[in-house]
């Protein structure tokens, strides 16, 4: 697993990171240049996070969160490099390799979802959709966690369905196991965290809980990608 970074400037440096490709197909903010295995390119200013400069993310589960489709891309950025906690930018970036990996990041959002699945009084029709990504069954339980997750999970739900589905199941890769994650949401937050919650040691076993989940996130997603990109 890529370790994380802090802010930090490099001139020399070049990070192997990912990138998701725009949902176009080509660079945005009026660029229109088109990504090419093998291809580098750069860009003339200051790179600021956010801002300016050609972005990526050292970790995948970090480059997720910005995903406006499947195609996924294994990058190395240089130049002048800013790097933030969860992305990078720079003023050149080379393209390596991509892939599709839709498939990838469903069985990825099912397996996080199944992971808190105990937590909670699982439909059966979700478990099923879960363990077996039937698409015949997603609709069904979509509804199932989605009723289930009003009914039971709304007060946490927002945090905690970002670290049982690992960021997974949103715009990149949207599916029944965001929803079940969303319904599984509160039993698990309030688990992880011991039922203390509002008092210092319940912020602090939620912030263990948390930090947990995601590191167990960030290597079940890069053993997954190993399959896409192979030793790259």
């Amino acid at each position: 697993m890529r370790k994380r970074l802090g802010n930090e400037m490099s001139k020399a440096k070049v990070y192997r990171a990912y990138w998701f490709e725009p949902a176009s197909g080509v660079l945005g903010y009026g660029d229109g240049r088109k990504p090419e295995v093998g291809e580098t390119h750069e860009v003339n200013c200051t790179p600021v996070l956010c801002n300016a400069g050609l972005h990526g993310s050292v970790n995948a589960l970090d480059a997720l969160q910005y995903a406006a489709s499947n195609r996924l891309w294994l990058v190395e950025i240089s130049g002048c490099v800013k790097v933030g906690a969860d992305k990078i930018t720079g003023r050149r970036r080379k393209y390596v390799a991509v892939a599709d990996v839709e498939l990838i990041l469903r069985e990825f959002a099912r397996g996080c979802a199944l992971d808190v699945a105990h937590l909670w009084d699982i439909p059966e029709i979700v478990r099923e959709y879960l363990e077996t990504g039937d698409d015949s069954k997603r609709a069904a339980a979509g509804d199932a966690a989605w009723d289930a997750a009003w009914d039971a999970a709304w007060a946490a739900a927002g945090a905690a369905a970002w670290a049982a589905a690992g960021d997974a199941a949103g715009d990149a890769a949207g599916d029944a196991a965001w929803a079940a994650a969303w319904a599984a949401a509160g039993a698990a937050a309030w688990a992880a965290a011991g039922d203390a919650a509002g008092d210092a040691a319940g912020d602090a076993a939620w912030d263990a809980a948390w930090a947990a989940a995601r590191a167990a996130q960030y290597a079940k997603l890069e053993k997954a990608l190993e399959r896409a990109f192979g030793d790259m």
